[in-house]
């Protein structure tokens, strides 16, 4: 079964139970904090899940794109993908876990036949917190799991929060028999030999954790899942990882005829990178040095740096590209649209690159021959480390080009540096996501309406060319992208801020309206994402001077915000600007 058949079975299912089907949302959220791309399928549902209501309804179903690179030096081997689709269906309050896991069972074993046998499911075993969660194992059973598959593991393995407080609760997990015989007698799901593979999560947030640690009972219960569609593919398929499924294949095969070394992992990464890159930029990502251009200038560089490990000529990329259009525009029409940008994006970084790679030769020189005049011949690895973290220069060239000039590297130091440097950006990662549905408050609620204030000031001061590509909120600061080819002078600056804060002083009422997107775009609102809620959309109105397209949430009214101030103008990429501002109260 191919992968848009498992998509689109999903999606059929779930709307014949009454689930409403929603567009994924793009990789770049809208005005969330916690990460840099969504990553799952609930972060775009983030407002919904804390109880504001959907204009599609109280039970949902969607595929969404995610991001996650916390694991990217793994990509390369058999299962780690960037980019990847997550298969949903949520309940906002109305059915809960006995519907949930009837649900689930029913599409895996009726819609995609997979033989109950395959199938086990692990519980929350209860803890001093919260009771073991006997109701989840009793719908189980009653589905038709036999006891002997139903396992119980703690916090660390089945049970969400996002963050350190907000809502959270059990989850049990599906798990497929890929018919490996047993590592040892205590084989099980949370073994990591191979032999179980997770396929589907269901999150019953049925708890809310305070700052003190204590659980309390939500009034709103709602369910969130999750299917992996790349891993769900590669097990119906009886492949033995992602890259041998159709979602690759042709890129594989292609780079396996260009390539002059032959080398899967570099071939895994250049497929893996191309696709995710892809995605991204067609969803308004651009390479920068911070935050998610950041994210995306590592993957195309990673990507570039393989290509030359196989000694496959850059100049393929331009064709590359084509074919994963071509076999991918089914799944992801918005390739197709975005061709052109993407070539141009990416041809671009290449170049750019290629400038890289010159400049940390000449700074290698440069330590070779302090070496060498030192009589030495080992170069140290916080050297090597220096050239990868200042210059970008990759360390494997570095290996390179010391093996040509005769000298040896500290590869133990080097390791030890990298080591570090990834936790710190691990740490970094998961800092982003800290937070996660309790980091709606009043102070960001604040900075959303402004960003709403903001961009339509920047509309009235700059020209109507002015469009938002991003924005970032914290309980400190507003960060927002906009569209605008050059410099803001101090001027435009000061008058975009007074035309804010005269909206504040005005204290001007904040309204929502549900209404077909049609009707909102007749009425005159800004839409950032166009489709991105469905048919149905919620419109938010600031008086009479700002309407958008919005998932909310706003405050009522503007008074009490407080005074805006601009700290900072500065580009974020070519013919993107960033400002950085605060409300003073």
């Amino acid at each position: 079964m191919k992968a848009i058949e498992i998509r689109n079975k999903y999606l059929n299912y779930f709307k014949n139970q009454g689930h409403s089907i929603i567009p994924s949302a793009p990789l770049i959220p809208e005005n969330d904090p916690s990460v840099l791309f969504n990553t799952a399928g609930m972060q775009p549902l983030v407002p919904y899940l804390l109880g504001e209501k959907h204009p599609a309804g109280v039970r949902l179903t969607d595929y969404q794109k995610c991001v996650r690179t916390n694991d990217i030096d793994e990509v390369g081997d058999n299962r780690h993908l960037t980019f990847f689709e997550m298969l949903g269906n949520w309940s906002l309050g109305d059915y809960f876990k006995k519907e949930s896991i009837k649900y689930s069972f029913e599409f895996l074993t009726k819609e995609l036949q997979i033989p109950v046998e395959k199938l086990s499911v692990t519980c929350f075993a209860g803890d001093e917190d919260c009771a073991r969660d006997e109701e989840t194992a009793k719908a189980w059973k009653e589905v038709g799991i036999p006891e002997e598959r139903i396992y119980y593991f703690g916090k660390d393995d089945n049970w969400w929060i996002a963050g350190t407080e907000g809502p959270c609760g059990p989850d049990t997990e599906m798990f497929y028999d890929t018919g490996k015989p047993k590592c040892s007698e205590n084989c099980n799901p949370s073994c990591s030999c191979g032999k179980y593979v997770e396929i589907w999560n269901n999150v019953f947030m049925e708890f809310y954790k305070n700052k003190d640690g204590k659980y309390t009972k939500l009034t709103q219960r709602n369910v969130d899942t999750g299917l992996g569609l790349e891993r769900m593919t590669m097990l119906l398929q009886g492949k033995e990882t992602p890259f041998d499924t159709e979602l690759f294949l042709p890129i594989m095969q292609k780079l396996e005829s260009l390539q002059k070394v032959n080398d899967i992992n570099s071939r895994r990464i250049v497929a893996e990178h191309l696709r995710s890159s892809m995605m991204i930029i067609a969803d308004g990502g651009r390479p920068s040095n911070i935050d998610r251009g950041y994210v995306l200038r590592r993957l195309i560089r990673r990507m570039i740096r393989h290509l030359n490990k196989l000694q496959i000529s850059l100049d393929e990329l331009s064709n590359l590209i084509d074919i994963n259009v071509e076999n991918l525009k089914e799944m992801y029409p918005e390739l197709e649209q975005n061709r052109e940008t993407i070539k141009n994006v990416m041809l671009e970084e290449k170049d750019k690159f290629a400038k890289t790679l010159e400049h940390g030769e000449k700074e290698f020189i440069k330590e070779m021959n302090k070496l060498k005049e030192a009589g030495k011949n080992i170069l140290d690895g916080k050297i090597v480390f220096k050239l990868y973290d200042t210059y970008g220069f990759p360390p494997e060239v570095t290996e390179d080009l010391a093996k040509e000039n005769g000298l040896e590297i500290d590869k133990a130091e080097f390791e030890k540096l990298f080591k570090e440097h990834q936790e710190l950006s691990r740490q970094g990662a998961e800092q982003k996501f800290k937070g996660g549905l309790a980091d709606q408050n009043e102070k960001t609620i604040s900075y959303h309406t402004a960003t709403h204030l903001l961009h339509k000031a920047l509309k009235v001061v700059l020209g109507d060319h002015v469009r938002q590509s991003g924005s970032n909120i914290t309980e400190e600061r507003l960060r927002f992208d906009f569209t605008h080819p050059q410099k803001m002078t101090p001027e435009e600056i000061k008058k975009v801020e007074d035309l804010v804060n005269e909206q504040i002083q005005r204290d001007l009422k904040v309204t929502c309206e549900e209404m077909s997107y049609d009707e909102a775009k007749a009425s005159g609102a800004i839409g950032l994402f166009t489709n991105k809620y469905g048919d149905r959309v919620k419109v938010y109105t600031i008086g009479d001077f700002s309407k958008e397209i919005c998932g909310g949430p706003h405050v009522e009214h503007t008074g009490d915000m407080g005074t805006f101030k601009i700290k900072k103008e500065e580009s974020s990429s070519s013919g993107i600007r960033r400002i950085k501002a605060v409300l003073i109260k």
